[in-house]
């Protein structure tokens, strides 16, 4: 009994410590080893094995995070309230720095990304923080990218996800935008008298080189028009054609009678 005895208690004091000494690190996963409080080489994936009481295990997943910064409270250049939220998404390239070199690297970049945000953008106008989004979240990547560059992250994606402005503000773009479109139709609509106006005058000149081209136009004006039997159609008679008459009968006026 007693011999048993011990063998048990060895076998429950080999499982206690193989529990507390044996780690499993995924493929995704680094290990950061600190051992007596000294930084030990990095653990890749696999099974690893730790002193215990000495060595303390930091796992460091290598996966791209999706972090999502809150709405934040921005004044444009042009005085303009706006909220505006983003997602950047990073991942750690060098494990050991994302450890020692910042104490949460995952909060940090969160604060870096908000403070960067709302700086950037107040120094932008409306219409740029609308129109030029891509350019703005290139900028905001390289800016936060140069402050975590140290701790071991890479930034990858920043994306400004939404941009909410005063609902005044939004009707007082509602009626700019209908005044464009107005003036834009004005122009068109000018355009289009403008080339009607020099197409009908290539079409008179060209007339007036024919005079039987203009009774054949205003013959053919009739025919169209008097196909609507319902219809009373008015028709002048060209001018052309009474001058002829007109002349004989002033010839006559002036003949003295015999």
């Amino acid at each position: 009994m007693t011999w048993m005895l011990s063998v048990a208690t060895a076998v429950l004091v080999i499982a206690v410590v193989l529990y507390f000494s044996l780690r499993v690190l995924s493929e995704y996963e680094r290990g950061v080893v600190f051992r007596g409080g000294r930084l030990q080489p990095l653990y890749g994936p696999g099974v690893k094995l730790l002193i215990p009481l000495l060595d303390r295990l930091v796992r460091v997943d290598q996966r791209v995070v999706t972090l999502t910064i809150p709405p934040q409270e921005v004044i444009t250049k042009d005085n303009v309230p706006a909220r505006v939220n983003a997602v950047v998404m990073f991942k750690v390239i060098d494990p050991v720095d994302a450890i020692v070199a910042v104490e949460n690297y995952s909060v940090a970049t969160s604060q870096i990304a908000q403070t960067t945000l709302r700086s950037l953008l107040g120094r932008v106008d409306l219409d740029t923080l609308l129109a030029h989004r891509d350019d703005l979240n290139q900028d905001l990547r390289t800016i936060i990218e140069k402050q975590t560059e140290g701790w071991g992250v890479q930034v990858q994606v920043v994306e400004i996800k939404d941009v909410e402005i005063p609902e005044s503000m939004q009707r007082a773009m509602a009626r700019e935008a209908e005044a464009e479109r107005e003036r834009r139709a004005k122009i068109i609509n000018a355009r289009g008298e403008l080339q009607a106006s020099d197409e009908l005058r290539q079409a008179a000149e060209t007339l007036s080189k024919s005079p039987a081209s203009l009774q054949l136009r205003y013959l053919q004006t009739l025919l169209e028009l008097g196909a609507d039997q319902n219809s009373t159609v008015v028709f002048p008679l060209p001018v052309d054609i009474i001058t002829p008459f007109l002349k004989s009968v002033t010839a006559a006026r002036e003949v003295p009678p015999t």
